[in-house]
Protein backbone atom coordinates (compact mmCIF):
# COMPACT_ATOMS: atom_id res chain seq x y z
CA UNK A 1 0.00 0.00 0.00
CA UNK A 2 1.75 3.65 -1.13
CA UNK A 3 1.80 5.42 1.84
CA UNK A 4 1.51 8.59 0.11
CA UNK A 5 -2.10 7.41 -1.28
CA UNK A 6 -3.03 6.39 2.18
CA UNK A 7 -2.44 9.57 3.66
CA UNK A 8 -4.31 11.70 1.17
CA UNK A 9 -7.25 9.48 1.86
CA UNK A 10 -6.73 9.37 5.64
CA UNK A 11 -6.59 13.41 5.12
CA UNK A 12 -10.11 13.95 3.17
CA UNK A 13 -11.85 11.45 5.72
CA UNK A 14 -13.36 14.27 8.49
CA UNK A 15 -15.06 13.34 11.67
CA UNK A 16 -18.28 15.49 12.88
CA UNK A 17 -18.72 14.54 16.40
CA UNK A 18 -22.27 13.89 17.59
CA UNK A 19 -23.67 13.52 14.10
CA UNK A 20 -26.30 11.73 13.42
CA UNK A 21 -26.43 11.31 17.36
CA UNK A 22 -24.68 11.99 20.49
CA UNK A 23 -21.90 10.14 21.37
CA UNK A 24 -21.56 9.23 17.71
CA UNK A 25 -18.07 10.60 15.33
CA UNK A 26 -19.72 10.32 11.77
CA UNK A 27 -17.05 9.66 9.30
CA UNK A 28 -17.58 11.69 6.23
CA UNK A 29 -16.09 11.28 2.79
CA UNK A 30 -17.63 14.04 0.82
CA UNK A 31 -14.10 15.91 0.63
CA UNK A 32 -12.66 12.49 -0.95
CA UNK A 33 -15.03 13.03 -3.56
CA UNK A 34 -14.47 16.25 -3.88
CA UNK A 35 -10.96 16.30 -4.40
CA UNK A 36 -10.12 14.14 -7.80
CA UNK A 37 -6.36 12.73 -6.56
CA UNK A 38 -7.62 11.39 -3.02
CA UNK A 39 -10.79 9.98 -4.80
CA UNK A 40 -7.98 8.34 -7.53
CA UNK A 41 -5.78 7.09 -4.69
CA UNK A 42 -8.98 5.91 -2.53
CA UNK A 43 -9.60 3.66 -6.35
CA UNK A 44 -5.73 2.71 -6.89
CA UNK A 45 -5.74 1.25 -3.15
CA UNK A 46 -8.90 -1.10 -3.30
CA UNK A 47 -7.74 -1.79 -7.03
CA UNK A 48 -4.27 -2.86 -6.00
CA UNK A 49 -5.88 -4.82 -3.27
CA UNK A 50 -7.98 -7.15 -5.06
CA UNK A 51 -5.43 -7.04 -8.05
CA UNK A 52 -2.99 -8.79 -5.56
CA UNK A 53 -5.00 -10.93 -4.23
CA UNK A 54 -8.02 -11.73 -6.19
CA UNK A 55 -6.39 -12.84 -10.03
CA UNK A 56 -9.88 -14.08 -10.90
CA UNK A 57 -12.78 -11.79 -10.44
CA UNK A 58 -16.35 -11.89 -12.11
CA UNK A 59 -18.43 -8.78 -11.31
CA UNK A 60 -17.72 -6.06 -8.35
CA UNK A 61 -21.40 -6.44 -6.38
CA UNK A 62 -21.98 -2.34 -4.78
CA UNK A 63 -23.81 -1.99 -1.70
CA UNK A 64 -27.21 0.94 -1.65
CA UNK A 65 -25.52 3.60 -2.13
CA UNK A 66 -22.28 4.23 -1.61
CA UNK A 67 -21.35 1.42 -2.75
CA UNK A 68 -22.27 3.28 -5.98
CA UNK A 69 -19.88 5.47 -5.47
CA UNK A 70 -16.62 3.19 -5.84
CA UNK A 71 -17.75 -0.17 -6.87
CA UNK A 72 -18.38 0.79 -10.83
CA UNK A 73 -15.14 2.94 -11.02
CA UNK A 74 -13.13 -0.41 -9.43
CA UNK A 75 -15.14 -2.86 -11.63
CA UNK A 76 -14.24 -0.91 -14.73
CA UNK A 77 -10.46 -0.47 -13.83
CA UNK A 78 -10.50 -3.97 -13.54
CA UNK A 79 -12.79 -4.89 -16.84
CA UNK A 80 -15.23 -6.43 -15.27
CA UNK A 81 -19.13 -5.86 -14.69
CA UNK A 82 -21.01 -4.45 -11.68
CA UNK A 83 -23.48 -5.90 -9.75
CA UNK A 84 -26.14 -3.65 -7.87
CA UNK A 85 -27.56 -4.77 -4.30
CA UNK A 86 -30.23 -2.27 -3.47
CA UNK A 87 -32.94 -1.60 -0.67
CA UNK A 88 -36.04 -4.07 -0.94
CA UNK A 89 -38.51 -2.37 -3.94
CA UNK A 90 -35.43 -0.40 -5.75
CA UNK A 91 -35.09 -2.74 -8.39
CA UNK A 92 -37.34 -3.60 -11.56
CA UNK A 93 -37.68 -7.32 -12.52
CA UNK A 94 -37.71 -10.62 -10.56
CA UNK A 95 -35.37 -10.62 -7.53
CA UNK A 96 -34.02 -12.03 -4.39
CA UNK A 97 -34.09 -10.65 -0.89
CA UNK A 98 -32.71 -11.20 2.58
CA UNK A 99 -34.06 -9.75 5.79
CA UNK A 100 -31.45 -8.58 8.57
CA UNK A 101 -31.76 -6.46 11.98
CA UNK A 102 -30.42 -2.66 12.33
CA UNK A 103 -30.21 -1.10 15.10
CA UNK A 104 -33.76 0.30 15.15
CA UNK A 105 -35.41 -2.27 13.48
CA UNK A 106 -35.67 -4.68 10.07
CA UNK A 107 -34.46 -3.45 6.54
CA UNK A 108 -34.16 -5.85 3.47
CA UNK A 109 -31.53 -6.27 0.28
CA UNK A 110 -32.40 -7.75 -2.71
CA UNK A 111 -30.25 -8.25 -5.80
CA UNK A 112 -32.05 -8.95 -9.38
CA UNK A 113 -32.35 -12.86 -9.89
CA UNK A 114 -29.98 -12.83 -13.04
CA UNK A 115 -27.26 -10.35 -11.60
CA UNK A 116 -24.77 -13.44 -11.10
CA UNK A 117 -24.53 -17.27 -12.33
CA UNK A 118 -24.13 -19.99 -9.39
CA UNK A 119 -19.52 -19.98 -9.15
CA UNK A 120 -18.93 -16.75 -10.47
CA UNK A 121 -16.72 -14.63 -8.39
CA UNK A 122 -17.88 -11.54 -6.44
CA UNK A 123 -16.22 -9.09 -4.45
CA UNK A 124 -18.64 -6.87 -2.50
CA UNK A 125 -17.85 -3.33 -1.56
CA UNK A 126 -19.12 -0.16 0.59
CA UNK A 127 -17.89 3.01 2.13
CA UNK A 128 -17.95 1.68 5.37
CA UNK A 129 -18.23 -1.47 8.02
CA UNK A 130 -19.78 -0.36 11.21
CA UNK A 131 -21.56 -3.21 13.22
CA UNK A 132 -21.30 -5.39 9.70
CA UNK A 133 -25.24 -6.12 9.50
CA UNK A 134 -25.86 -4.29 5.74
CA UNK A 135 -22.40 -6.34 4.68
CA UNK A 136 -23.39 -9.91 6.21
CA UNK A 137 -26.94 -9.58 4.79
CA UNK A 138 -24.98 -8.61 1.05
CA UNK A 139 -22.83 -11.87 1.62
CA UNK A 140 -26.26 -13.93 2.28
CA UNK A 141 -27.75 -12.60 -1.32
CA UNK A 142 -25.01 -13.35 -3.12
CA UNK A 143 -24.77 -16.83 -1.61
CA UNK A 144 -28.10 -17.43 -2.16
CA UNK A 145 -27.26 -16.69 -5.91
CA UNK A 146 -24.34 -19.69 -5.19
CA UNK A 147 -21.91 -16.99 -6.44
CA UNK A 148 -18.31 -17.76 -4.73
CA UNK A 149 -17.49 -14.20 -2.62
CA UNK A 150 -13.51 -13.86 -2.78
CA UNK A 151 -13.79 -10.64 -0.67
CA UNK A 152 -15.64 -8.11 1.18
CA UNK A 153 -13.95 -4.28 0.79
CA UNK A 154 -14.48 -1.17 2.01
CA UNK A 155 -12.76 2.31 2.35
CA UNK A 156 -13.39 2.95 5.99
CA UNK A 157 -13.53 0.11 9.00
CA UNK A 158 -14.33 1.00 12.31
CA UNK A 159 -12.79 -1.83 14.17
CA UNK A 160 -14.22 -0.68 17.58
CA UNK A 161 -18.33 -1.87 16.55
CA UNK A 162 -16.29 -5.39 15.58
CA UNK A 163 -18.17 -5.84 12.22
CA UNK A 164 -15.60 -8.05 11.46
CA UNK A 165 -16.69 -10.49 13.54
CA UNK A 166 -20.34 -10.90 11.67
CA UNK A 167 -18.63 -11.73 8.27
CA UNK A 168 -17.10 -14.59 9.03
CA UNK A 169 -16.30 -16.80 7.80
CA UNK A 170 -16.23 -13.99 4.74
CA UNK A 171 -12.50 -11.83 4.61
CA UNK A 172 -12.48 -8.23 4.89
CA UNK A 173 -10.14 -5.88 3.40
CA UNK A 174 -10.33 -2.00 4.42
CA UNK A 175 -8.21 0.84 3.74
CA UNK A 176 -8.56 3.07 6.57
CA UNK A 177 -9.00 1.34 10.28
CA UNK A 178 -10.73 3.78 12.91
CA UNK A 179 -10.86 2.45 16.75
Amino acid sequence: MSAERLRLVRDRVRGFPDFPAPGVLFRDITPLLKDPEAFRAAIDLLEAHVKDKHPQVDFIAGLDSRGFLFGPVLAQRLGVGFVLIRKKGKLPGRTESVSYTLEYGQAELEVQSDAVEPGQKVILIDDLLATGGTMRAACDLMSKLKAEILDCVVLIELTFLKGVDLLKPFPLYSVLQYD
